[in-house]
């Protein structure tokens, strides 16, 4: 009895494991599945815990043992997509940026996208200039410490934060004025919308910047926006393609590929080469998805869709989920109290390290349970040289980001665009190439102040964080593929073309012989049907049984006996 109690607790450990995804505020949420579960299970539970109802924004990111990031499909296992071994480790990000974030319906829903936002400005994937970007800081030092005290915040408190992955001391000192005079008064809850406000005017609000190559080895990056396609090199937007112009995406390997409809009934093909097959897959999904959340009207119209009109080649993807317009209507019907939030406050975080010289404090907000309560005038000397890099690489430095208006980047087409255009360049680094969240090794540290202070964790949490070696090598890559000879990828594609060709006639061969094995079966078969009595009993039909059926047949039959005596004889 006691045996069979134990077996059967083992059986049910087997089919469950332990899933921890880190949120958007460091927290970590930690629970038990079973292994069939489906990632719209482990999703609800998330928003459940978050009490969180506008949840079509967001997503679940994991990275496989490969070093490719992914978004979690929520109608599939998570055990079957994640190929790494259980416990898994996950995060919570946002995967479809509203349109217009400051005029979400609820205020947990506004404060999760200001998490990512803040994020995403940490990290150089929204860029600005000088002045948008004290703008901004200061929006999130008034949200984290509230107004201006002179007893609490001496000079240079400012300094104390690191909002950017490099400023200078006269941006601190902005910061610090903008702070002290131009918010007092404002809550939370104000600052948070105003920064929203504000950085949704930005030019890359929403990017979430893959890695490429164009057709001449250049380093590019292509994204995904509220707005449409967008495709950034060096400091300048390079293409902008609206939702309503893009026609059909599609990839074959490595080579991607954008199809769209301009003005005057201009048709233009974009082809970019991404990294690695599993990266190109990765960029046609996020695709797709972006594509049907922004430009369909209705869920109803979302349409398997095909990597590749290559015959038999290709992948097939379907978008399930709600649209940007149905998120919207729905979310105006939400009428309840509004629920509590508990912001992190003054909380520093390790998962930001500064990459900077002097010391900081990181204004991304540490885990409650693991938090270090360090005061602001103790400060904190993070890392230099950090493993976190950007999106986008300085030209000059006069170039940084020009922020415009909806209405003017609409318009903007496929121009050549600079994006910069003041002192607040971010982006000097290297290119980003994924990397594990949880999977990397290389735990690099140093003892401050008597608590380590750790780059692993922001690797851990923030997907697509790159080492800058791993940086340089896919930089060097691209570099040494612009010599590429046009020639060989002419070829490669009529090489391509003649597999699929031989392909479909294979297939056809070997269907229409299975087809005529199975007509024969069925008419030699005694089954009792109307229509194959019919054909036993035509001339052709005994004709051709009994010329042809019935001595192949004995032919078989007499080969059959034959290898059977062969093996009986060896035996």
């Amino acid at each position: 009895m006691l045996s069979r109690f134990m077996s059967s607790s083992v059986r049910n450990l087997e089919r469950e494991y332990n899933c921890t995804v880190r949120l958007l505020d460091d927290t970590e949420y930690t629970c038990t599945i079973q292994r069939d579960a489906k990632g719209q299970y482990l999703f609800d539970l998330i928003c459940h815990h978050l009490n969180l109802l506008e949840k079509d924004y967001f997503g679940i990111r994991y990275v496989d043992p490969d070093k490719q990031r992914h978004w979690l499909e929520f109608t599939k296992s998570i055990a079957k997509q994640l190929k790494s071994q259980p416990p898994f480790t996950m995060c919570l990000r946002v995967k479809f940026y509203p349109p217009d974030p400051a005029s979400l319906k609820e205020e947990i829903t506004r404060y999760l996208v200001f998490l990512q936002l803040k994020r995403d400005l940490y990290h150089g994937r929204l860029l600005c200039k000088t002045s948008d970007a004290a703008m901004l800081a200061a929006y999130i030092l008034q949200a984290e410490i509230g107004d201006y005290d002179p007893g609490k915040h001496p000079e240079g408190y400012s300094s104390k934060f690191q909002f950017f992955p490099k400023h200078s001391e006269k941006l601190e000192r902005r910061i610090a004025e903008i702070h002290k005079t131009e918010l007092i008064g404002q809550t939370p809850e104000t600052s948070e919308r105003n920064f929203l406000q504000k950085a949704q005017m930005l030019e890359t609000y929403g990017v979430d910047p893959h890695p490429c190559k164009d057709v001449s080895g250049n380093p590019s990056f292509l994204a995904f926006t509220p707005f449409g396609f967008v495709v950034l090199q060096g400091n300048r937007r390079l293409h902008f393609l609206k939702w309503n112009e893009v026609t059909k995406l599609k990839f074959e390997g490595k080579t991607f590929h954008v199809y769209a409809n301009q003005k005057e009934d201009k048709k233009i093909i974009l082809t970019y080469f991404a990294p690695t097959p599993e990266a190109c897959k990765h960029l046609w999904k996020c695709g797709v998805e972006n594509q049907a959340f922004y430009k369909l009207e209705k869920s109803s119209q979302v349409r398997t869709v095909s990597s590749s009109n290559l015959f038999f080649k290709g992948s097939r993807f379907r978008y399930s989920g709600r649209v940007a317009k149905e998120v919207m209507e729905q979310s105006a019907k939400i009428k309840r109290e509004p629920p509590e939030i508990h912001r992190a406050g003054l909380v520093p975080s390790r998962s930001c390290p500064s990459i900077t010289h002097g010391p900081r404090l990181c204004s991304v907000p540490r885990t409650r349970r693991r938090a270090v309560h360090i005061s602001i005038m103790e400060g904190l000397e993070c890392l230099r040289d950090s493993a976190h890099s950007t999106p986008v690489r300085s030209m000059s430095h006069g170039e940084s980001f020009l922020p415009r208006s909806r209405s003017q980047a609409a318009d903007a087409g496929d121009g050549m665009a600079v994006i910069s255009d003041e002192a607040y360049s971010p982006s000097d680094s290297v290119l980003p190439t994924p990397v594990a969240e949880h999977g990397m090794e290389l735990a690099v540290s140093r003892q401050i102040n008597g608590a380590p202070c750790s780059i692993e964790e922001e690797r851990e949490s923030e997907v697509g964080t790159p080492t800058q070696g791993e940086g340089g090598d896919f930089g060097a890559d691209s570099r040494s593929a612009g010599s590429k000879d046009p020639a060989v990828s002419e070829a490669e594609q009529v090489n391509k073309f003649v597999l699929s060709v031989l392909r479909l006639l294979l297939v056809t061969i070997g269907l229409l012989f299975v087809l005529l094995l199975l007509l024969i079966i069925l008419t030699e078969s005694d089954l009792d049907i109307a229509f194959l009595s019919d054909i036993r009993q035509t001339p052709e039909f005994e004709q051709f049984h009994y010329e042809y059926f019935c001595p192949l047949r004995r032919w078989f039959a007499c080969k059959l006996r034959w290898v059977g005596g062969l093996l009986i004889n060896n035996q």
